[in-house]
């Protein structure tokens, strides 16, 4: 049990700090996320009613698991909330044995994409994906965002 709570707050940790690096732009002036919430929220009120979701398909699908007070709009916190839940299922499923960081086995069995630049991202060369270079791999890749 103790392992397990490690495990999930070792992960939610990690997310958290990839997640707000990623989702970040979206509250930072003329970053790319940000262009990309403006151009969906067309009254330019900063959060994305259903009706201006329903433009983009993805998005409108998932309206109501992101919209988590039910006030009928999206905002840039709930997005980032939502990635993060999403990203944290994501990594649980593949950190098979709970230690929270991920393996070359661990990554080569359940997450083809990630293995084939796990020693881009093994940083320190110590056979794991640590949280630190997962959240290093994932500013690189958003262009540090």
């Amino acid at each position: 049990m103790k392992a397990s709570m490690f495990r999930t707050t070792s992960i939610a940790a990690m997310l958290a700090l990839g997640t707000l690096t990623a989702m970040a732009a979206h509250a930072v002036p003329g970053a790319d996320g940000q262009k990309k919430m403006q151009a969906i929220d067309k009254n330019g009120d900063g959060k994305i009613s259903r009706d201006e979701a329903a433009a983009h398909p993805r998005l409108a699908k998932r309206f109501d698991r992101i919209d988590t007070d039910k006030d009928g709009f999206v905002t840039p916190q709930e997005m980032k909330a939502a990635r993060a839940k999403a990203t944290a299922a994501k990594l649980n499923a593949i950190d098979a044995n709970g230690d929270g960081r991920l393996s070359r086995a661990e990554v080569d069995a359940k997450a083809p994409r990630m293995a084939n630049n796990f020693d881009v991202i093994d940083t320190n060369k110590d056979g794991y994906l640590s949280q630190q270079e997962l959240v290093a791999a994932r500013k690189q890749r958003h262009g540090s965002k």
